[in-house]
C-alpha cells in the first residue's frame, strides 16, 4: 500500500454503478495510475483533486468496462452517505509506503 495524490477525476458514464475514473500520482518509482471508484454519492470531482489517498498498487490490473484499473483505492463503505476515501492528512511524498 502506498500514498498517492489524486491529480485527475473524470466521469465514467459506462460504469454500471455511477463511478469516476481517478488518476493518482504515486511518485517517481510507480508513476501515475488509474482506477475506477464509486465515489459519486459523497464527492464531486473537484473535491477529490489534490487529496492524498491510500492505494494498493501491487494487485494485478483489472479490466472494468472500457478502462483498465491499475490499483485499488481504499475507502470506508458507508451505506448511508457513500464510500469515504481513506486519506493521509499529513503532507508526505507520493509513493510513501503504508506501515
Amino acid at each position: 500500500m502506498q500514498v498517492g495524490r489524486i491529480v485527475q477525476v473524470e466521469p465514467f458514464p459506462e460504469a454500471k454503478i455511477p463511478a469516476y475514473i481517478i488518476t493518482v500520482d504515486f511518485g517517481e518509482k510507480r508513476g501515475t495510475l488509474r482506477t475506477s471508484a464509486q465515489l459519486t454519492e459523497r464527492y464531486n470531482p473537484d473535491d477529490l483533486i489534490g487529496k492524498q489517498i491510500v492505494g494498493v498498487t501491487n494487485f494485478p490490473k483489472k479490466q472494468i468496462g472500457p478502462m483498465m484499473s491499475e490499483f485499488l483505492m481504499l475507502g470506508a463503505l458507508d451505506a448511508d452517505n457513500g464510500t469515504a476515501i481513506i486519506q493521509v492528512h499529513e503532507n508526505v511524498l507520493p509513493g510513501t509506503s503504508i506501515a
